[in-house]
């Protein structure tokens, strides 16, 4: 029998078992199944060495009982830091001018866009975004300028646009 097959007979044979324990751990059954299913994922990595076990249920059911511990661990964490600190503030919406630009770097090529924002936005040496990009340091040159005048233009047509509306 191949690992495959063995391993699908020991799925269909544990998955409903392990689904119930750990649905009864957390009591959310969604959370029972990620807890599960990565747990399983996980198996299935290491299926050459699981499968020797005495009892390969036994490891996954521990796996996913660890996964749904640390899950429960991290919301209760969070509900600590919201009750400690309180709401987040809202965060105000971005003004129009970002919209015309966001609008605008949509409207480039993608190379041209990734250019731009690796360079202007993340701050990288032009021969940083080459390596970044797998592009030549001319290439990533040629991609920057044509990537300004392309949005010079068509931040221009926005503001043509705006002045025309007011």
């Amino acid at each position: 029998m191949s690992d495959v097959d063995e391993f699908d007979e020991f799925y269909r044979g544990s998955r409903q078992r392990l689904l119930g324990f750990v649905y009864v751990l957390t009591g959310d059954f969604a959370e029972a199944q990620d807890a599960v299913q990565e747990a399983f994922i996980r198996a299935w990595q290491r299926w050459s060495t699981v499968s020797r076990y005495d009892e390969p249920e036994a490891w996954v059911r521990v796996v996913a009982t660890r996964i749904a511990v640390s899950r429960w661990r991290s919301l209760r964490s969070r509900a600590r830091a919201y009750l400690r600190h309180g709401a987040t503030e809202s965060v105000p919406g971005p003004d129009t001018d970002t919209v015309e630009v966001v609008a605008a770097l949509r409207r480039l090529p993608e190379e041209q866009r990734t250019a731009i924002a690796l360079y202007y936005l993340l701050g990288m040496p032009v021969a940083e975004v080459a390596r970044e990009t797998a592009a030549p340091v001319g290439t990533v040159k040629a991609r920057l300028s044509r990537g300004r005048a392309a949005l010079a233009g068509l931040l221009a047509v926005a503001d043509l646009e705006e002045a025309a509306d007011a």
